[in-house]
């Protein structure tokens, strides 16, 4: 396996409060997966867990070098975490062509929380 990028992304915490309050379904629908939203709204501080979604999405497209935007949506990447607690990410549709298409054998991701920020870092992998 080799590297092909890394991402970073930090978000403050009342961006995310504030979108929420603001645009509410509409940001959300637009921004989260049915099961993102089911998980972030389970947890006691939300708005914690949704911006730590938010900043891993921006880390995995500037991991892939592309933003959000064309060639990748933001429920096209859709954060889960394994039994064992472990973040991890699926890809849909023009994330998951784009995947296939650089031979993606892994997208790593590590999310992060304080009070007033979250972030996350990926690292995408791929076939040599």
């Amino acid at each position: 396996m080799s590297l092909y990028g890394i991402g970073i992304d930090v978000v403050e915490v009342d961006r995310i409060k504030s979108s929420l309050s603001e645009f509410g379904e509409q940001f959300l629908n637009r921004i989260f997966t049915a099961e993102e939203r089911a998980y972030c709204e389970k947890q006691k501080n939300r708005e914690l867990s949704y911006a730590a979604r938010f900043a891993a999405k921006e880390a995995i497209a500037k991991a892939f070098g592309t933003g959000i935007g064309k060639a990748v949506g933001w429920r096209e990447l859709e954060v889960h975490r394994k039994e064992s607690g472990e973040p991890t990410i699926i890809l849909h549709g023009k994330a998951a062509e784009l995947a296939e298409s650089l031979k993606v054998s892994e997208v790593k991701i590590s999310l992060t929380h304080a009070q007033h920020y979250a972030a996350a870092n990926a690292v995408i992998l791929v076939k040599d």
